[in-house]
Order: C-alpha cells, then sequence, then structure tokens
C-alpha cells in the first residue's frame, strides 16, 4: 500500500517520485458546485448590504428611464401648450426633467459608495481564506504547488474579481434593468415598436451565449498563462544565487520569453473576441433602430403614430442598446472572474492530508525528564507517484535517548523524520509518542510536544528577538536571552547593531548561515519540546560553525527525545545509539563507540570519513 502523498522538493533523489505529478499543473480539481457554493458562502454575511445596494439600483434606473417618457409628453403635450399660451406644462417637464437628473446622480453615488463596500468586504474576507487555508493544508501540498501560484491566487485571481465586483456587476444589473423598464415602456408606448424590438433581441442573445462559450475558453487559458509567468518570475529570484553562479540569465529569458509570449498571445485572444461581440450586437443593433425608425416615420406620417411617442421609443432603443455594449465588458470581466473564482474554489476545496482528529487524545504526563518514547509500529511509506520508500519499519527509541540516523542519499533518513514531525501520515501502520498515535493528538499539542531543525534554519522577517520567540510567542526577553546565552549565541546577538532587536531580513539574511542555526537552536530550546528532530543541522556550516553548533546541540538535546540525521560524522559522536539505513530498513543499531569497532557498515562509513580528515 502506497500513501497518497507526494515526494518533496527538497527530498533525497532516491525518494522522489520517477514521474510527473498531475498535481503540478496550474489548475487543482473544483468538484461541482464549488465555485457557486463559494461565491454564495461570501455574499451571505452580506446580504443586507447587498439588498440595499439593489434597491438603489433600482431607484436609480427608474429614475433615469422616466426621462424619455417627460422627453414625448413635451413633444406631444408641452410644445402646443406652450405655443397656444400655456407655459405651466412645459415648466412642469423642465423641472421634472432636472429633479431626474439630480435624483439619478445622487443615487449613482450612494449605489457606487455601498457596491464598493460590498466589493471591498467580499475581497478582504476571500484573501484571509486564501491566507487561512493555505496555512493549514499539509507540507506535502505546499511541496507540490509552487509559491507562485499561491501568490497568482491571491493577487491576479482576486484582482480579476474585484474587476467583475467594482464594474460588471453594475453593468450586469444595468442591462436587465434597461431591458425590463425599457421593454415594459415600448409595449406600453406602442404594441407594434415593442414586438420589433423584442424580436431584436434573439440575435443578440445567440450573440451573448457565443461569446460566453469562446470566451471562457480563452479566460481560463489567459488565467493558467500569467500564473506561470508569475511561478517563473518567483523561481527565478527566489534562486538569484544559482542563477548568477550557474549563468542562468540567458536561458531564463529565453524560458519567461515564451511564457510572457504565450500570456501576451491569450490577452490577444480575449481581445478578438471582445471584438467580435461588439461587432455582431452593434450591427444588429443599429439594423433595428434603422427599421424602427423607418417604420416609425411612415406611422408618423400616416398619423398612426405619434411624433413624441417615436422620439420616446428612438431613445429608449438607445438606452437599451448602449447597455449591450457594455454587457461585452461584463461579459469580459465575468468570463475572466469564473476562470479565476474556479481556481480559487479548487484550491479551497483541498483538504489537508494530515487531517485534524475528530476526537483529540491528550499525551501522559511527562516523566522524570522531558523526553518521551517514540515507537514506529510496522510502519509503512511511500511517496504519491513513487515506490514505497520504507516497505516495513519498526523503531523504539526510549525516552530521553539521542539517536543518530546515517546511510546513503535515498535511505529513507528525511521520511523517518518527517513521519515523527507529521509532515505526512504512513500508508499502513502508527507512529506512537508515549503510547499516542501522531494521529490521534491535536496540532497544536503535536507542535509543542514535537519539533524539527533543518538544515535550512529558516528565518522570518522580523528582530531576532521575535525569531527566538516563534515557538512560544508570549515568552518574554529575559526568557529569550537566557536560551540565546545557552546556545552560545548571546555574545554573537548582542554585537549585532540592534542586538536582539535587530532585523535579520528576508530569511535570515543579514547573518550567517551558523548564525542562523544557532538562532534556530535556541528557538527550539525555548520552545521546550519533548522530541527534537535535527535534520541535516550543520551539513551546511563550516568546521567552526560545525562546533559551534555541535556545543549547542549538546545543550538542547540534555535530558530530551532526539532523532539526529546525519551525513557528517562528525555529529554521530554526541548520539547513544546510531541507526544505518539502506533502502528503508535498519541494518545496524547500536552504540557509537561498539559500531566503530565492528566490521560492519557504519564502520567502513567511519573509516572513510576519518581518512577524509587525514
Amino acid at each position: 500500500m502506497t500513501a497518497a502523498t507526494t515526494a518533496p522538493a527538497d527530498q533525497e533523489p532516491e525518494d522522489r517520485p520517477t514521474d510527473g505529478d498531475p498535481f503540478d499543473r496550474d489548475v487543482l480539481p473544483t468538484p461541482p458546485g464549488a465555485t457557486a457554493a463559494l461565491l454564495r458562502s461570501l455574499l451571505a454575511p452580506l446580504r443586507a448590504r447587498v439588498s440595499v445596494t439593489t434597491l438603489l439600483l433600482l431607484l436609480q434606473q427608474a429614475v433615469v428611464q422616466a426621462g424619455p417618457l417627460l422627453v414625448a409628453y413635451a413633444i406631444d403635450r408641452a410644445v402646443p401648450a406652450f405655443r397656444a399660451g400655456d407655459h405651466g406644462p412645459l415648466v412642469v417637464v423642465a423641472a421634472g426633467y432636472l429633479a431626474c437628473a439630480l435624483a439619478a446622480g445622487g443615487l449613482q453615488f450612494a449605489f457606487v459608495a455601498a457596491a464598493a463596500r460590498v466589493s471591498q468586504d467580499v475581497l478582504l474576507d476571500l484573501r484571509g481564506r486564501i491566507f487561512r487555508h493555505a496555512q493549514a493544508l499539509s507540507v506535502d501540498f505546499h511541496e507540490r504547488y509552487t509559491s507562485g501560484r499561491l501568490i497568482s491566487r491571491s493577487t491576479t485571481d482576486v484582482e480579476s474579481l474585484r474587476e467583475l465586483l467594482d464594474e460588471g456587476l453594475q453593468e450586469l444589473v444595468t442591462v436587465i434593468l434597461s431591458f425590463v423598464y425599457i421593454s415594459a415602456m415600448l409595449l406600453w408606448l406602442d404594441l407594434g415598436l415593442g414586438g420589433v424590438a423584442l424580436a431584436s433581441f434573439v440575435p443578440l442573445y445567440a450573440l451573448v451565449r457565443l461569446y460566453q462559450r469562446r470566451a471562457g475558453r480563452v479566460y481560463r487559458a489567459r488565467s493558467t498563462a500569467i500564473a506561470a509567468v508569475i511561478v517563473k518570475f518567483v523561481e527565478t529570484m527566489n534562486g538569484i544565487r544559482p542563477v548568477r553562479a550557474f549563468r542562468r540569465e540567458a536561458v531564463n529569458d529565453a524560458d519567461f520569453a515564451v511564457l510572457n509570449q504565450r500570456h501576451e498571445r491569450t490577452n490577444g485572444d480575449a481581445l478578438l473576441e471582445m471584438a467580435r461581440y461588439v461587432t455582431g450586437s452593434r450591427l444588429v443593433a443599429n439594423t433595428a433602430v434603422a427599421a424602427i425608425v423607418l417604420w416609425g416615420a411612415y406611422r408618423v406620417a400616416d398619423g398612426t403614430l405619434a411624433l413624441g411617442v417615436l422620439a420616446a421609443a428612438v431613445l429608449y432603443l438607445r438606452r437599451l442598446y448602449d447597455p449591450i455594449d457594455r454587457l461585452g465588458m461584463f461579459l469580459n470581466s465575468y468570463q475572466s472572474a469564473a476562470a479565476s473564482l474556479e481556481k480559487i474554489a479548487g484550491l479551497l476545496a483541498q483538504t489537508p492530508s494530515v487531517p485534524e482528529p475528530s476526537a483529540p487524545r491528550q499525551l501522559p504526563p511527562a516523566g522524570e525528564h522531558p523526553g518521551r518514547e517514540v515507537v514506529f509500529d510496522g510502519v509503512r511509506f511511500g511517496y504519491r507517484t513513487g515506490g514505497e520508500v520504507l516497505p516495513r519499519f519498526d523503531l523504539t527509541i526510549p525516552a530521553g535517548q539521542t539517536v543518530a540516523v546515517v546511510g546513503s542519499t535515498g535511505a529513507g533518513k528525511s521520511t523517518l523524520a518527517k513521519l515523527l514531525a507529521r509532515f505526512y501520515d504512513p500508508s499502513d501502520g502508527r507512529v506512537l509518542l508515549d503510547g499516542v498515535d501522531l494521529r490521534d493528538l491535536a496540532v497544536p499539542e503535536l507542535r509543542r510536544a514535537v519539533v524539527m531543525v533543518t538544515q535550512e534554519a529558516f528565518l522570518f522577517s522580523g528582530t531576532v528577538a521575535e525569531n527566538i520567540a516563534v515557538g512560544r510567542p508570549d515568552a518574554g526577553r529575559e526568557e529569550i536571552e537566557r536560551a540565546a546565552k545557552e546556545i552560545g549565541a548571546h555574545d554573537f546577538i548582542s554585537a549585532l547593531p540592534d542586538g536582539y532587536d535587530t532585523d535579520v531580513r528576508k530569511r535570515g539574511g543579514r547573518i550567517s548561515a551558523g548564525q542562523r542555526q544557532l538562532v534556530a537552536f535556541a528557538r527550539a530550546l525555548l520552545a521546550d519540546p519533548a522530541v527534537l528532530i535535527l535534520d541535516e543541522a550543520t551539513s551546511s556550516l563550516d568546521i567552526p560553525g560545525e562546533r559551534a553548533v555541535q556545543r549547542a546541540m549538546a545543550t538542547v538535546l540534555k535530558g530530551r527525545t532526539a532523532v539526529v540525521i546525519a551525513h557528517r560524522l562528525s555529529t554521530v559522536e554526541i548520539a547513544d545509539r546510531v541507526l544505518v539505513m539502506e533502502q528503508g530498513k535498519i541494518v545496524e543499531d547500536g552504540e557509537p563507540a561498539e559500531l566503530v569497532a565492528g566490521t560492519g557498515r557504519f564502520a567502513d562509513l567511519h573509516r572513510a570519513w576519518r581518512d577524509s580528515l587525514a
């Protein structure tokens, strides 16, 4: 049985899957109805404000559509009355038109302000959901789905939705209300003119449906293309050192140019579809207006239609067909936003592969020292598209023991560490902490009990003190400094420009690799875990840096259960016990001195290491 997970990007080569993973595509599978459900959940808390906003737009459109009726009344009644010496009707028409204009402006302002508040609240909620959900997803998700794609989801795709909410929805509602109001007015003014106007909507509807189908495909391709551009940009900037070291600039330029041209092409396809729609809709609209004007003029001359009614009908038709062009802009925004919302819904539909337990258990009280017993009981594990890394694995680590794990690249050492940290769950068997399955522990309690220090020793932007306190944000300055002193980091921290308040900048770039590692150990010591995992914690350091970190390791490991993944055998000297792994199995197990004196695999590795130092 193979676990439904995927190998991480930094995994040892033999542990990695050997074939492609469809997950790596930009579009995550979106369950049916997930997009509509997401939109409903975003708007549900804002129902009252959405209703007020809709009412404002209804009133604004009602006032706007009163204008042509006043024109018809002026032509057919007010002007003849004025010529007969009665100024009253014309004054009423002028005052009514002015009042409509002022009311329309005021209602439009109120609508825009209300709609903007709704839009910003929706976007605020959506960005927060993406960020929170991305943090909640398991480590294996982030090792498969690039950070550039996550950035694209929370920026470009959210921006597409903003354009729809800020501009597109008003256009849609305006078109719908205009159609309802104006169709009713035309049919009321003259049944024949209204019937011809309604008939013209048959070809317009066909154009809209055609554009919707074609543009949907184009905008999905455009969203994928821009995500690829962002991914390439982020990947290149994050890896700028190897890019410069291996002179990859020209190759990256060529790759980026291909992605950029694809984005340009999809943008061009979107504009072309828009141009086709606008051209077709204007052709239909202008033909319909010309036909109605000619027929109406004939009826006016024949005396069967009042001139004011014809004038009002033409004004209404222009107001009816003008939004049809703007409907294309809405469809433009809608297709872009629909493609983006589908991708966001696909992201939010992802569930953690390492879920929270439905009925979490508590760890038993700690014994006389802070360490806890670790047991791998019949564990099997393999990555999604690769073979089994651990075919069957059994191991018991008594509380307080430090175990060093060595072996060739791809032996499964890092996989063992990640299962113990519960970055993954085994496909079979159990990993137990003091007899409790890790899957039964609430994540906060697990993270308090088990801490991993990696080779990278990642530091966040912020001060040294803030980075040390990551595992215990409530720790006071005295506790932070005490942890740094015990690790041996206090002197170099005090020598920094602002001491513990020095900003380490992006990824801790202001201090050296060895200093970052010491800060990471101070962080682990302050967090006070029961089990500590050190995954290649000294492999990137020089000899002085390694010695400093080893002294820190001796401090932080005291009394704790520890698993030390090591390539450098100098790290093994601090261990109580050494495990030698090959192909996911333990082939040697014993004390360091015992194994060195033997004739097995570890003795060969130790002799080769000693010879390399000579």
